[in-house]
């Protein structure tokens, strides 16, 4: 096992320690075993000697008895850390006696007050403990639990950087709780093996991590560390209530109709904080009963006595809250782990506020805290990390000239992946690789994604009020530029609007700053024609248009104009109607039957029925919308039976939507049961047909 920095003995030789040239005599470098570098300060010393001196990193640790690089910068960090513990403790002690900045400065040697601003910093000192920090909490869940995962992807479930992981593992290994790796057969293909790491207790031998029953998860414990790394707190904690007194509704009348489902909040309250974000999807209980959902931004135009301002198009006379029907706020559920009925993020999803009158302890700053009213499910930075692949629905809306193109991007990948494979020597590597890119083919004929567009990315929809039709506030992008916004589904080009980059527009940068990682702006009226988007946490593709790229867009439909269909199918008390269940599977064959329509050239009112019906059953789960009416009113089943082939019933036992080659890929066909016993077409046989293909 090796030493800690404040374990190391170093040699040094027959030189001075300081300023002593070149190496001196003997094997070692200058100093010897008398005086041991058992400091932080004397380890970063001789570490930046051996360095000036022309010494590679890989030397250097085999001069400080290291046996790999990684465990040489680990140490560094450690040792850093270790030396301004000691500098801020220091600092600490002399700000107790009195001392001022410039007095601190000139007792410690330091070159400037600033220096000594910075050392008693609490957030500088918080993230400095991080490693410590990390390495406790999994010290505690292996005391308690026995061995745990910490291979890839643990650092996201910490919600900590990879080398900060490192460093806790590191710290831990010196403290005698061993991690070992080793490969196992993957559940779903035995013939393929996983890496695991396993951080185990003391005493643990490297073959008992093989017992996979007994290794478990950092998300099988109560606690987790908080957003910052700083701390451990409980992984979920029943949320924090708003007292309804500080709520004001804005409802259709009063224009929340044009920021449906944003959740506007006042600036710098502290338990209604979005953190470091200028937007995020939260959610918010209210008076312990009901709980308000949406996308939550600040505003600095509150009424007088109100911190938070719900936007809705229910019209006036809805109640906010009541004991069940059709109220704004949604009740919670029954169930204490999950009051929202949605999960809501594991890191980050809760914070802390100084509260003088708080029940915790920050551990840091000794402040007395409180939960925050605010429960994200994603915030700044979430959205940005979907498949950016071009799916077939978009594509086979567009002209054949841009699918000629991204396909032929998408094929040539594809053959230079399968090039690079075959060049491999080694026949296993090249056996295992094979089998995979034939599994990502099957799954490509399916999917028929294509090539990303260049610059392209989702991003979320925050509603401005001040904005143009034609304009959106984009600031990923270049201002003036024009880009094309895509929601999915999409019934056609005439959902697809075209807009002017405004990028200087004041609303925007104050209601998303200059530089939104993945938000985008625009007005109510843009994205009714999105298939009816809310601002509640739906997303666009936005691709950039010019030269290269045309992207198809005609003009809305007279069909859609003024639909809105939460008042068109929305309202009605429970039990009077079907509700949605299965979203995904409905909306799946209302968006196979656009497909099919306009790839066979339906008429525009025909599409716009079916468009209607699309978004009625978008939104009939979320919005307790008559799915059944809306599919009656506009005709679906007549539609169905024109453009699909089939009847209303479905009896040939074939899957809605199978009907164009967009739509069969992803549709599943069950083959027919056979009846009785299946024979060979074989000559001498009874049966035996010479018209038919032997065999």
């Amino acid at each position: 096992m090796n030493p800690t920095a404040k374990d190391i003995l170093m040699h040094y030789g027959v030189g001075k320690m300081d300023g002593a040239p070149g190496r001196g005599s003997g094997r070692y470098p200058l100093g010897s075993g008398k005086t041991p570098y058992q400091r932080p300060a004397d380890f970063l010393t001789r570490v930046n000697k051996l360095k000036s001196e022309g010494l590679s990193e890989r030397q250097i640790a085999e001069a400080m008895g290291l046996e790999t690089t990684n465990q040489l910068r680990i140490q560094k960090s450690l040792a850093r850390t270790e030396e301004r513990s000691r500098l801020v403790e220091r600092a600490k002690e002399l700000r107790a006696k009195g001392l001022g900045a410039s007095a601190i400065a000139k007792e410690m040697g330091l070159a400037n007050e600033s220096s000594v601003r910075s050392l008693l910093k609490e957030a500088s000192e918080a993230r400095m403990n991080q490693g410590r920090v990390t390495a406790d909490f999994l010290k505690e869940i292996v005391n308690q639990k026995g061995m745990v995962d910490v291979g890839v992807g643990v650092e996201a479930e910490l919600g900590v950087s990879a080398e900060r992981l490192k460093e806790a593992l590191y710290i831990l290994e010196q403290e005698g709780y061993p991690n070992y790796g080793g490969r196992i057969p993957q559940v779903t293909n035995p013939s393929q093996m996983t890496t695991m790491k396993v951080l185990c207790p003391p005493g643990t031998e490297h073959k008992n991590i093989y017992e996979l029953d007994k290794v478990h998860s950092v998300r099988d414990y109560e606690k987790v560390l908080s957003e910052d790394g700083t701390r451990v707190r409980p992984a979920f904690e029943y949320p924090s209530s708003l007292d309804s007194s500080r709520l004001k509704i804005n409802y259709a009348e009063d224009g929340g109709i044009h920021k449906d489902g944003v959740i506007e909040l006042r600036r710098g309250v502290e338990d209604i904080s979005l953190g470091k974000s200028h937007y995020a999807q939260v959610r918010i209980l209210v008076d312990g009963t009901h709980y308000l959902k949406g996308m939550a931004v600040y505003s600095d135009d509150m009424p007088d006595g109100v911190d938070v301002v719900f936007n809705t198009n229910k019209k006036r006379g809805t109640p906010a809250l009541g004991p069940k029907g059709n109220t704004v706020l949604k009740r919670i559920t029954d169930d204490p782990e999950n009051p929202f009925g949605s999960l809501i993020k594991e890191h980050g999803g809760q914070s802390y506020y100084d509260d003088p009158n708080g029940k915790y302890t920050d551990p840091v700053t000794g402040n007395r805290q409180s939960l925050s009213l605010i429960n994200k499910r994603a915030e700044e930075g979430d959205w940005d990390e979907w498949d950016n692949r071009l799916p077939s629905q978009f594509l086979g809306k567009q002209p054949k000239k841009l699918i000629d193109r991204q396909l032929k991007i998408s094929m040539d990948d594809t053959q230079a992946e399968f090039d690079e494979i075959m060049a491999l020597t080694n026949p296993t590597v090249r056996k295992k690789l094979l089998d995979s890119f034939a599994e990502d083919c099957d799954a490509a004929a399916v999917t028929l994604k294509a090539a990303a567009l260049p610059r392209q990315h989702y991003q979320v929809i925050i509603p401005l009020t001040d904005i143009k039709d034609n304009e959106v506030y984009a600031p990923n992008y270049e201002n003036g530029e024009s880009v094309a916004l895509v929601r999915y589904p999409h019934g056609g080009t005439f959902e697809i609007p075209i807009l002017t980059v405004n990028n200087k527009l004041a609303e925007g940068k104050r209601v998303l700053g200059t530089n939104p990682k993945d938000a985008i702006g625009i007005n109510s009226h843009v994205a009714e024609r999105l298939s009816g988007a809310d601002f509640d946490g739906d997303t666009v593709m936005v691709i950039p248009t010019g030269k290269t790229v045309d992207i198809q867009s005609t003009p809305p439909l007279r069909g859609l104009e003024g639909f809105d269909p939460k008042l068109e199918y929305g309202g009605k008390p429970e039990g009077t109607f079907r509700k949605m269940t299965n979203t995904q599977m409905e909306m799946g064959k209302v968006s196979n039957l656009i497909t099919d329509m306009t790839l066979k050239g339906a008429k525009p009112d025909e599409i716009a029925a079916a468009v209607r019906h699309s978004m009625v059953v978008i939104d009939a789960e979320k919005h307790g919308l008559d799915y059944i009416a809306s599919e009656e009113a506009n005709g679906i089943r007549a539609l169905k039976r024109q453009y699909m082939g089939h009847d209303a019933d479905n009896k040939r036992g074939y899957s809605e939507g199978a009907s164009t080659l967009l739509s069969a890929a992803k549709s599943e066909v069950p083959v027919i049961k056979r009846q009785g016993t299946p024979k060979v077409n074989q000559k001498g046989k009874d049966w035996y047909d010479p018209s038919r293909p032997e065999g």
